[in-house]
């Protein structure tokens, strides 16, 4: 292994503090309202995400001392414990049900998402697999069906929740993964076709996906059912203008738009801090994408390659599907704002993905 250097990527810490920041900012303002009227505690919300963005920060810059190949070892294990995690949440009375979805397990107020884990374990399985198997990678039998199998069998138990969000992000990212790894294009048709027909089957199997893909085309067809969310958010987006409304000042986060600071965060930001504000956060997604790439592009190794486009692709395809339903031009999924939204998994293993993103910067070429 190269000599470890002495910093890892400023750039890159940099861009991920200012975005937790700003998250938690918006957190409070976001929820403020909701928890007093439901918890008497208008610091309900900011105080749990608090605790986890000190977790996660701790995690990340203990993570950043790690060596990344350590992790590799680890594979097997961590992807057994989720598999076991995701057939664990199923069982009536042990997984809890938020959101019509069984995929938490915990007690009370502090629970997991089993769901989360694996799209970080997938990330690491298939970054161990590829490399180690990278002559493969060209062929069906021992490049693309294994790595085909196991992904779709972890979809299938997310998908049994169901969280179809969860499922898109962890699917994608793989695909992103096997792409980069030198998988032929053919090969790639095939999973479209592959894909499009489990969409269809997605689809009949739960008419109510059909009903959020009509909603997202005519959302005012059903304003008050399936189109409500995304009516809501671009209500909150329009007169948000180019400055804002000012922090705070958000009229929709008053029980208009449901739970506004999980999925439509950036709806509430885009109407208190107007178009500046959305921007600016889009320019701090945007470096921390690019210095991403750039130790994927630099990183010493195939196995570092691949775990540094796993991670970045994860979390720019999250960014790009919450920003595009909450401006309306996705259906609605369920996905979180990376480092913005509420929520204690989710951030918690972000910043610890960004951890060993930033051990890697330290093996750079």
């Amino acid at each position: 292994m190269p000599k470890v250097k002495s910093t890892p990527d400023i750039l890159l810490i940099a861009a991920t503090v200012c975005l937790l920041t700003i998250g938690l900012i918006m957190v409070y303002s976001a929820s403020a309202v909701w928890a007093d009227h439901n918890f008497n505690d208008s610091f309900f919300f900011l105080k749990r995400q608090l605790f986890f963005a000190g977790l996660g920060l701790v995690a990340m810059l203990f993570i950043m001392n790690i060596d990344y190949w350590t992790w590799r070892s680890m594979t097997k294990v961590l992807i057994f414990v989720c598999f076991i995690l995701l057939i664990i949440v199923l069982i009536p009375g042990v997984g809890l049900v938020r959101g019509g979805a069984r995929s938490w397990l915990g007690v009370g107020a502090f629970s997991i998402q089993p769901s989360e884990f694996m799209k970080i374990a997938m990330i690491f399985f298939l970054a161990k697999y590829l490399s180690e198997k990278h002559k493969y990678v060209t062929t069906l039998k021992r490049g693309l069906f294994p790595t085909l199998g196991l992904v779709l069998l972890a979809f299938a138990l997310i998908m049994l929740q169901p969280d179809l969000g969860t499922g898109m992000v962890m699917v994608l990212t793989s695909v992103v993964m096997i792409f980069i790894a030198g998988a032929r294009i053919k090969h790639f048709m095939f999973m479209a076709v592959l894909g499009i027909v489990g969409l269809v089957g997605l689809i009949i199997s739960a008419p109510y996906r059909l009903r959020r893909i009509t909603s997202f085309l005519d959302p005012w067809e059903d304003p008050l059912g399936t189109g409500f969310q995304i009516i809501q958010s671009l209500y909150a987006i329009g007169p948000g203008g180019f400055l804002g409304l000012g922090l705070g000042s958000s009229r929709q986060k008053y029980f208009y738009l449901p739970e506004p600071q999980t999925d439509f965060i950036f709806a509430i930001l885009s109407e208190e801090l107007g178009f500046i504000g959305g921007a600016f956060v889009l320019v701090c997604f945007a470096i921390l994408l690019w210095r991403g790439l750039r130790i994927a592009l630099y990183a010493p190794d195939l196995y570092g390659c691949m775990l540094a486009t796993g991670i970045i692709g994860m979390i720019a395809i999250q960014v790009m599907i919450n920003i595009g339903v909450v401006i309306g031009l996705m259906p609605v999924t369920g996905i979180t704002l990376p480092l913005l939204s509420y929520g204690g998994s989710s951030l918690t293993l972000m910043l610890s993905s960004i951890g060993v993103l930033l051990n890697i910067s330290r093996h750079m070429r």
